[in-house]
């Protein structure tokens, strides 16, 4: 099993920051056929060989994804993909 593991400090209120993180989830399930649902503060994601959580703090947002045997020579993609998004969404 291969991690990504993104911690990204944020000054956003915690509605923005879950308004953040649902961006971030749609564009995610978009691009890599992504299932996500909410349980509070905590958001998680599936698809055959994915699954993660993204968890919103007052401070910070932490993206955690393991990948499968099948996804992992995607790894280096899908992080930076993670990394760009919360680029864009959290300066917005």
């Amino acid at each position: 099993m291969s991690v990504i593991d993104v911690h990204r400090a944020h000054t956003l209120d915690k509605d923005h920051a879950r308004e953040a993180a649902e961006a971030l989830a749609r564009d995610l399930s978009s691009q890599f056929d992504l299932n996500y649902q909410w349980e509070g503060d905590h958001l998680k994601f599936k698809r055959s060989g994915a699954k993660g959580h993204l968890n919103i703090t007052g401070a910070d947002l932490h993206v955690h994804l393991e990948l499968g045997m099948l996804l992992r020579p995607f790894k280096s993609r899908i992080e930076q993909e993670i990394h760009s998004q919360l680029d864009q969404i959290l300066k917005a």
